[in-house]
Order: C-alpha cells, then structure tokens, then sequence
C-alpha cells in the first residue's frame, strides 16, 4: 500500500510506478524511483543491499556539489552511473525562515526560480530519464527527497500524461516522511529545531502553485519544455511514454480479509493519512493527517471491529465497524452497523474495492442479526453521498452538528440501507 519503499536511513525513497495516465495508461513500477539523499547509503548494510535489490542502473543527484562533498554521495558501484546536476542555482535556508513565511507561495516561487535558473541541469536530466535503459531503474534525489526532487518528478509525470492532481498527491506524500526528516535535522544540529514551522513540510499548496505559475509563463509544461530548455517536447514525451508506461492491468487477484488487531495500529494512520493526502489534492477538505492517532485504530477495535483487506499480501484497503454512533446517529435501538472510515489504497488497489468493503462490511452487520448498515458523509461533499447512494443506500436525514471528537461540529448526511 505505501509508495515509501523502507530503508534504516532513508526516509522518503519512493516508487512513482503505478500512477494512471489521462489515456488509461499507468506508469511502470520498479523503473523510476525519487529518494532523499543516498549519501545516506553505506556499503555492507542491509540498506545498501535493499537498494542494489532494486536494479538501478542510473542515480541523478540534484544537490550542489558542496552538499554532495560535505553530506556524501551514493557510494560508487559498478552496476550504475551517478550523474551530480545541480538544478538549484540560488540556495536558500529553509530551516532559519521565520514563522510567518507561507509554504506554499514561498516555495512555489523558488521553484519556479529553479526552473528558469537550471534549465541547462534540468534538461540533461530529463535527456538522462529518456535514455536510460527499460531494463534497469532510474533514481533521482536532493537532500530531503521533496522540493528538487519533487520539481523534477512533477515534469516527469506531466510529460506522461498524469494529471495535476496525482502530481500535486505524489508531491505531498513527502508529509509521510516529515517527522523522521526533522528527527534527522535534529540529530545533526544538537537537537535544536527549526525556526521555520514549515521545514520539512511538503503541504499540496506547493506543487498547485507551481504548476499554476509555470503555465502561466509558458502555457504549459511542454510549453516550458520547449521554450525554456529548447527540446523537443512532443519527442521527449513519447520517448518517456514508450519507456516508462505500460497498460493498466485488466484482471486482478481477489480480495482477501482479516481483522485487525493493535499491531496494525500503525498500519492504519498510514493508510489514513495516505488517503487525506490523496483527499487534499483533489480540493477535498474531508480528512486531514495527524487527526487520527495509534490510540483511536485500537479504541475502535476494543468497542468494534476494524477490517483489513489485502490483495496478493499487500493491504489494499480498511474500514471500521461500530455497533452504535450517538455522535451522528442519536440514541437508537441496537438494529444497525455503523460503518466509517472506509479507505482504499491510491492507485494501488483494485478497481471496484471500495464497493467490496461495503458489502463486506454489510455481510459482518448481518451475521450479527442486526436488519440495517448505516453510515455517514460529509454534507458538503455531494460527490461521496451519491457514491453511497448508487451502492444502495438512501438518505434518512442529517446531522447539522456532529461532534466527531475535534471540537468542531460539522454537518454530516445520513445514509441507510436495509439488509436482506
């Protein structure tokens, strides 16, 4: 389920296969990889044996010269080539920001300076990408793994064809990696913090920014490509399309099943927190990460049922079975199933199985007896009640103040469905 692929030192090494294209087409997994910093990387450990497992055959390092000489870069081995294409000219230092700098405005605008300054790097590594062999990976890094690198993979996914808004997603999941990053800076400043709030942060206003800036300068990105780097934009997208794509997979694996128990813990603010990000991305301000922690996935399994569900051994999806919901609901008899917090895994999981949790959960509310699943949805998200709706639930009223534990009432719908 997780794009962060795990290493000891390496906090945001990611695999971009997997994303759809607007032509229903999906990037290759195992071939194009954006990472924090190999310098991290020793020779004669488990994570330097973890990354030679992946075949790359290429490593693109974004930093400067000076970073890659006093930080360390990737250790030499024979199996690939490193490229140093520093494509940041004026560096700055995020840590020492002061408190009241945005994110997302600040940092749009040093990358729409990075791409204007390093058209020269930027374009030898998009020539590098192109080129590289289809049997062997490609891995490109910065520092943190998030605003070079993070640039470079939004052209890279542009000139395939994904959408904006699996561009700004993908950016953003470097919040995931945002703690072990500031523990990192941390260790190597004497355990001082940053002053800057936002150090480390990767919020999705970024990335909207940028994109939003870089087509209103040249149109569009393979305007940029054009204008600015002087390539051939139609060419380079093609090659990257022969050689990075592939068709999304027409028949897959059932799924399986399994109820969580406090070790999945974990597991389950990931999958959460993933799918806010994906939320977020796309304009939706339903879920936001951090709000649900280790101690509510086992409150909820102590007082209900959590369930899994996995495809091929890889957890593709959960949700949450309640047996009563004062907080939405009221005070009712016990006729029904509370069903929240229903969450598949972006891109990742099969088509359809966000349908397959509802009738799984609606199978375990009926094998205890009870004649109704219930539920409930944001009022100001019409999109997901008529999702609910065209799986057989109907509408019996609203909420206009449910208190889900935050402090902030909201407006929620309330959906039902009778259970034969």
């Amino acid at each position: 389920m997780d794009r962060h692929i795990p290493f000891d030192k390496l906090h945001n090494f990611r695999d971009l296969g997997g994303y759809r294209t607007r032509d229903g087409r999906r990037v290759r997994p195992g071939r194009l990889y954006r990472a924090d910093s190999l310098g991290k990387l020793t020779k004669d450990t488990d994570d330097w044996t973890r990354f030679l497992a992946l075949g790359v055959g290429t490593v693109i390092d974004l930093r400067h010269p000076w970073e890659a000489e006093g930080r360390g870069r990737v250790p030499a081995d024979a199996s690939f080539t490193y490229h140093n294409l520093s494509i940041e000219h004026r560096p700055y230092n995020q840590a020492a920001l002061t408190p009241d700098v945005d994110p997302g405005p600040y940092l749009a605008e040093r990358f729409m300076e990075v791409a204007e300054d390093g058209t020269k790097e930027i374009r030898a590594a998009l020539e590098l990408v192109a080129e590289a062999s289809e049997e062997r990976a490609l891995v490109f890094h910065c520092a943190s793994g998030k605003d070079r690198t993070g640039e470079l993979a939004a052209l890279i996914l542009a000139l395939l064809d994904v959408p904006d808004e699996t561009i700004i997603e993908d950016f953003s999941l470097t919040e995931l990696a945002t703690p072990a990053l500031l523990a990192d800076w941390r260790a190597r400043n004497e355990g001082r913090s940053p002053t800057w709030p936002g150090f480390a942060r990767a919020p999705e206003s970024v990335m909207r920014l940028f994109l939003s800036s870089l087509r209103a300068r040249y149109g569009s990105v393979e305007g940029y490509v054009t204008q600015a780097l002087d390539l051939n934009a139609r060419s380079l997208s093609t090659t990257l399309r022969t050689r990075l794509l592939e068709p999304t997979p027409t028949t897959w694996p059932d799924l399986t099943y399994r109820r969580a128990t406090p070790q999945d813990a974990p597991l389950l603010v990931r999958l959460r927190d993933t799918a806010a990000l994906w939320q977020l991305a796309r304009g939706i301000d339903q879920w936001r990460p951090g709000e649900k922690d280790e101690t509510h996935f086992r409150d909820r399994m102590r007082e209900g049922e959590v369930w899994l569900a996995h495809t091929n051994g890889s957890v593709t999806g959960a949700y949450e079975l309640w047996w009563t919901d004062p907080a939405a609901w009221g005070p009712r008899p016990p006729d029904a199933g509370y069903i929240h917090r229903l969450m598949t895994t972006p891109h990742t999981a099969p088509p359809g199985t966000g349908r397959e949790l509802l009738t799984h959960a609606e199978s375990r509310i009926a094998t205890e007896g009870l004649p109704y699943a219930r539920l409930d949805c944001l009022s100001s998200n019409p999109r997901l009640r008529a999702y609910y709706e065209s799986a057989g639930y109907r509408v019996v009223g609203e909420q206009r103040a449910k208190d889900g534990g935050s402090g902030s009432p909201y407006a929620v719908t309330l959906l039902e469905k009778r259970l034969v």
